[in-house]
């Protein structure tokens, strides 16, 4: 897993990171998906049967992260 800090423009632009762009074109189609203030980036083109098991993981992942970050992680 790669973990990155960015920023959002005044016009709402958001930079990926170079390091984290392998494997993503200009103009590919990007869902972006908003759940409790997390936001999960995915290729339009990789959306399968999986993606909502995808979608739970990253939420437990960020649950954790979470608590890491209040200083509960056991």
């Amino acid at each position: 897993m790669q973990i990155a800090v960015t920023k959002m423009s005044s016009k709402g632009q958001v930079v990926i990171p170079a390091e984290m762009r392998e494997g993503i074109h200009e103009g590919e189609q990007i869902v972006i998906i908003k759940n409790d203030g997390q936001f999960i980036m995915k290729k339009v083109g990789d959306i399968d049967k999986n993606f909502k098991k995808e979608i739970e993981s990253a939420g437990r992942t960020w649950e954790l992260f979470a608590k890491h970050n209040q200083g509960r992680f056991v």
